[in-house]
């Protein structure tokens, strides 16, 4: 295994959108990065480059994981600064989709760096040969293609392109530094025009559109046949190209059709139109310009979706389309639309391997990671069967790719023992790789039952005495069956293992209470089982706490409510990079009832920044609770005290697993649990302070009149209730003055409007 730590400074040239996000990347990685650009201001040579870390900073979603990772970020300029290229371990070259300009710059480097240093190109589009004609051996044995997709910080996907002269001990360096610390998949690709993902996408894509204008198709009915149904993200086709800006299209275009070779069929397919053209033109370039094939129609005050008539080109107002309910299979035989979309694109990657890639494997993640495809090309093959798409290629006149014709009746994909294993070109099965020191949950569920399971939680053996306790309901959300899991689980674990982590493989780890649930006991006036639904909730999560070994949770995505209370409430933390997590319980008109606001007080009172006394830690708390704060980042979640100084964060999340349970191993030895704890809060004299900061919002308009009610509420446990500054408050305390608080919030029908509104909407009532 290569040595992370080998690249300890970065230079990326090229300060556009892409440069400076690989640029941010590097800097949350915790590396110091250069960045520089060309001058266009005598007045201010580094303006350039100083602009984007200041749009950066303002960008929403954010390039950077925290304030301290912009600092990490050095501007200047090619021509005062392209020396300091000497400081660097990595040079990246993210500058204009031009040969002549990337090779004038090479040229350059060339000049100035250190012998050994890695140089690379984010080029989407150029084949690695012709970036490197006429350079140096040398220059050639440093050299490769890294490229990142955008936004860097979120899309997992890197492909990694090498040449013949490429030094492999090179490329483990960086692949090393990109995978551990940029937290990216590698794929491999070859060097050939457009690489995996975008060579399959462009042309997926550019299927779609000729489909839906030649077949008569409307913008929605396309999106909703090309998106769930073929497990694509909800854009579909037309409002992704919304997403990414219609004028890409046309300049993704060029680039291919001059680079792939005449008899490619993408060549056969990739034509203009006078629509697109048209629309660009007139400025609906998508999301970032008027509009595109959707578009907001402000006029009058309102706001109405629109949709384009591709046959007129005039905007009339969008239709909701409910997606197919047929299997893939059925869909594409079916479908003259879906058909037009998915199978020439299916034959199309069928066709790369091993041109483009070397196995079929590499395709699917490429498309999974770059294009958020829930199925990867040969994924989706074997939910309609290689025989029977090979059967509707010849009925329709598209060409059967050997490696379809080759897998016959046989899956692409199968599992053999433990194993998942991939059809090869030589017509024989092989194991599907994984990454030196990755653990993939899946592979480890698969050879074996649960040591416990029941409609929303189960616990796995994960070896070497760790048991994983998995959430398995919809949105992962945490019901009275979870916390019966969690009271089995704490026998058990200690009678035959030695650590427990909370981890699961889902797209979020948890999104707290499950508030159906919740709904439906309080349409009954069921007080008394929502009252037991908070009980059990504190005693599991303390049973957690204080169990006899560690537990160790591992949040990515969001963990929010009680998904974040059972982190509080666990011995350490292993967040993946991506965590959203936070307190939200307000936004419904309740407040933290499992634990979280005794847990939250008793971190800001370890905190060395915060003065001590009774008030401090109870007001920052209140500061960040009441206003349902939720982290943007692992890193932004141990600002706010979610997460310990002691606590990890995993960059990469395919190594998440492997590290949480790493981390529960090294508690092991010596483990002992922690003593409960015992606060001295303000009483009501604080409720009172906090009070009054409420009421500041409320007269500006940031809260509305059932805000200050439950941020009474809030601000009366935080403050001890009853308990006057000489008392002490136990943490029993506490969590009888949380359920006594959420039982009051919880009969309001003002509460009950929140919850209903939530679950039928995804956003918060204002009342």
């Amino acid at each position: 295994m290569s040595d992370v730590s080998a690249i300890k400074k970065v230079c990326v040239i090229g300060a556009g959108v892409m440069g400076a996000g690989i640029a941010a990347q590097v800097a949350n990685a915790g590396i110091p990065v250069l960045l520089l650009d060309i001058v266009r201001d005598p007045a201010d040579r580094d303006a350039v480059a100083k602009g984007a870390v200041a749009r950066m900073l303002k960008t929403d979603p954010a390039p950077f994981m925290s304030a301290a990772a912009a600092k990490l970020v050095e501007t200047g300029n090619i021509e005062d600064h392209l020396g300091r290229i000497a400081e660097c371990d990595w040079v990246v070259e993210a500058i204009i989709e031009r040969i002549d300009l990337k090779q004038d710059l090479y040229a350059k480097i060339e000049a100035v760096r250190r012998p050994g240093t890695a140089i690379s190109s984010n080029t989407s589009t150029i084949p690695l040969d012709h970036l490197i004609a006429g350079r140096s051996e040398e220059f050639a044995r440093d050299f490769l293609i890294t490229h990142f997709f955008n936004p860097p910080r979120y899309m997992r996907l890197i492909e990694i392109v090498t040449g013949p002269k490429s030094d492999p001990a090179l490329v483990a360096r960086v692949e090393a530094f990109v995978d551990r610390a940029m937290g990216k998949t590698i794929v491999r690709a070859k060097d050939t025009p457009g690489f995996i993902a975008n060579r399959i996408g462009t042309f997926w894509i550019q299927s779609g559109l000729n489909a839906a204008f030649d077949l008569g198709v409307t913008v929605e009915e396309a999106d909703a046949i090309a998106g769930k149904p073929m497990g694509v993200p909800k854009t579909g086709i037309f409002a992704l190209v919304d997403l990414v800006g219609v004028d890409l299209m046309p300049n993704l275009q060029k680039s291919l059709t001059s680079t792939l070779a005449p008899d490619d069929p993408y060549q056969a397919i990739a034509k203009a139109s006078p629509l697109i053209e048209k629309m660009i033109a007139d400025g609906y370039t998508g999301r970032k310009g008027k509009g595109g094939f959707y578009r907001l129609n402000r006029d009058g005050g309102g706001k109405r979706k629109e949709a384009i008539d591709l046959a007129t080109g005039a905007y009339r107002e969008a239709i909701t389309v409910q997606p197919p309910r047929a299997d893939l299979a059925t869909l594409v035989a079916t479908n003259a639309y879906a058909w037009a979309v998915l199978g020439p694109t299916l034959a199309y990657a069928a066709s790369l391997v091993p041109s483009a890639a070397d196995d079929l494997v590499a395709i699917d993640e490429a498309m999974k990671l770059g294009y958020n495809w829930k199925w990867g090309p040969f994924e989706l093959i074997d939910k309609i069967g290689a025989a029977r798409l090979a059967a509707l290629m010849t009925e329709k006149g598209v060409p059967v790719p050997p490696l379809i014709a080759l897998a016959g009746d046989r899956s692409f994909y199968r599992v053999e023992g433990t194993k998942q294993q991939y059809l090869g070109l030589d017509g024989a099965y092989h194991d599907v790789a994984v990454p030196e020191g990755v653990i993939r949950f899946e592979d480890l569920k698969r050879g074996q039952q649960p040591l416990l399971k029941n409609g929303s939680a189960a616990l796995w053996d994960i070896g070497d005495g760790v048991v994983a306790l998995e959430f398995t309901g919809k949105m992962n959300a945490l019901d009275g069956e979870v916390m019966k899991i969690i009271g089995k689980a704490i026998p058990l674990v200690q009678a035959s293992y030695k650590a427990l982590i909370v981890y699961n493989d889902g797209t979020n780890f948890s999104a707290g209470a499950n508030l159906g649930l919740a709904l439906f006991a309080l349409n009954i006036a069921a007080w008394g089982e929502v009252e037991k639904l908070v009980a059990g909730g504190q005693q599991a999560y303390k049973a957690l706490k204080y169990a006899p070994f560690p537990v160790v949770s591992a949040p990515f995505g969001m963990a929010i409510g009680g998904g974040c209370e059972i982190l509080l409430n666990s011995d350490a933390i292993q967040a993946h990079a991506e965590t959203y997590t936070g307190l939200v319980e307000v936004g419904v008109g309740l407040i933290p009832g499992w634990g979280g606001c005794g847990e939250m007080i008793e971190r800001w009172m370890e905190n060395p920044a915060l003065p001590k006394g009774p008030m401090p830690a109870p007001s920052k708390v209140f500061e960040i609770v009441s206003t349902a704060t939720v982290s943007k980042s692992a890193a932004q979640a141990r600002d706010y005290g979610f997460l310990r100084p002691s606590d990890g964060i995993t960059m990469n999340r395919d190594r998440l697993l492997a590290d949480t349970k790493a981390k529960a191993l090294s508690l092991v030895d010596g483990y002992q649990p922690p003593k409960p704890p015992e606060f001295r809060l303000p009483g009501e004299s604080g409720r009172v302070g906090m009070k009054m900061a409420a009421e500041s919002f409320h007269k500006r308009g940031l809260a509305t009149d059932y805000d200050l009610v439950v941020s009474d509420a809030l601000a009366g446990v935080l403050t001890g209730g009853p308990a006057d500054l000489v008392d002490v408050v136990t943490e029993k305390d506490m969590l009888k003055l949380e359920r006594e608080a959420f039982m009051l919030r919880v009969r309001d029908p003002r509460t009950l409007a929140r919850i209903e509104t939530m679950l039928e909407t995804g956003k918060p009532l204002r009342n």
